[in-house]
């Protein structure tokens, strides 16, 4: 998978990590990928929600160390 931008968002609070990320998706043409980097329990369950209801699509997720989840998200309109 190609990511076209990459967007860190650990120690940004909500609802920050995901203003951020629309803006940084609408920066990029349709079917490009941004992956996010978020920390924190409140970011966690917020902004993957908050994008699937967006209509975009979350095509990975990983876990990782320290509260972080990394999302691939590619933009779909």
């Amino acid at each position: 998978m190609k990511v076209a931008a990459t967007l860190d968002l650990c120690g940004e609070s909500c609802p920050n990590n995901y203003v951020r990320t629309v803006l940084a998706l609408e920066e990029l043409e349709i079917g490009e990928v941004l992956e996010v980097i978020l920390q924190g329990q409140e970011a966690l369950a917020n902004v993957p929600r908050s994008v699937n209801m967006s209509g975009q699509k979350i095509v990975a997720v990983e876990r990782g160390e320290n509260e972080q989840l990394r999302l691939w998200i590619e933009k779909v309109h």
